[in-house]
């Protein structure tokens, strides 16, 4: 398989966009590179060239609806197609940094309350996608790990089917945080839109709430700031265990795929997986992030 960086710079043959001097940005789900000319390049995974689609269509109806998006450059067909890999260009953001709490909760609330057209195709929300990929690719996990994590997808795809009834299905972002709602001079804006789809807009407060209990980086007062902004706390709903269990297991399961990658990061994706066990005491769990 090609570099991303050989992937970029077949995309951009053809293009009027100079992949000279690229600067990688981050690695993640996406590999992310600043070009000359305010442009910023994202470069996908396999197999996710109908996800970067999505995201194109999923800007444009944004800036439609008037909530402040990262913008995908225009006039380019995009995204651009490179074997099993998708790279989209976009403009690059202002000076910014994470959105505060009370944005992200205006914010979302502005997100939950639209009504997707049919002809944006937004797709349902999949909680689970590519945890079963990860589990199997990351080379962190030994066999008696690997098996018990499956295990424990298992039993939450079927507790995820009988989630109980709770706010009007919407719109989702689908990662909410402060790093994918930032604040900016002119307020916030919003980006990282890979995960948007149509679903539980609860799938959104429960990153939060995680944010809170599980990892312990959001404050008491802030998250009570948060849940006054948007008008309603996830905990009090039944369905939240469900959805808390699943946000856990997908941040388990990215440290796990990130530190095949950077091997310095196995000893926060073995706690992480401690934790979910039940062999680390309670929550928060002050989970370290990781890139």
């Amino acid at each position: 398989m090609r570099q991303a960086s050989d992937v970029l710079e077949a995309a951009c043959q053809g293009l009027d966009i100079d992949p000279t001097g690229a600067e990688l940005i981050r690695v993640g789900e996406n590999t992310l590179y600043r070009l000359s000319g305010g442009i910023v390049a994202r470069v996908t995974r396999a197999g996710q060239i109908e996800t970067a689609r999505k995201e194109t269509r999923v800007s444009r109806w944004l800036q439609e609806q008037g909530i402040p998006v990262v913008e995908i450059l225009p006039n380019l067909a995009q995204p651009v197609k490179i074997d099993d890999r998708a790279v989209t260009f976009w403009r690059e953001l202002p000076t910014h940094r994470e959105g505060t709490i009370r944005q992200v909760a205006h914010v979302l609330r502005r997100i939950h309350a639209l009504q997707p057209p049919a002809d944006l195709k937004l797709p349902p929300l999949e909680p689970f996608v590519r945890l079963k990929q990860r589990i199997a690719e990351a080379t962190v996990l030994d066999d008696t790990a690997r098996s018990w994590l499956l295990g424990h997808l298992a039993r939450l795809e079927q507790r995820y089917a009988n989630l109980p009834a709770g706010l009007p299905t919407s719109a989702v972002h689908g990662d909410a945080w402060g790093g994918n709602i930032i604040d900016t001079a002119d307020g916030p804006v919003v980006l990282d839109l890979e995960r948007f789809a149509y679903g539980p807009p609860e799938w959104d407060l429960a990153s939060i709430a995680v944010d809170h209990f599980t990892f312990g980086t959001t404050s008491a007062a802030d998250w009570v700031a948060f849940c006054q902004q948007y008008g309603h706390d996830i905990t009090a709903w039944s369905g939240y265990p469900i959805l808390r269990d699943a946000r856990e297991l997908r941040k388990v399961t990215f440290a796990a795929q990130m530190a095949t990658q950077f091997p310095q990061l196995k000893t926060q994706a073995l706690y992480r997986l401690a934790c979910i066990q039940g062999q680390a005491g309670h929550r928060p769990w002050n989970w370290v992030p990781v890139p």
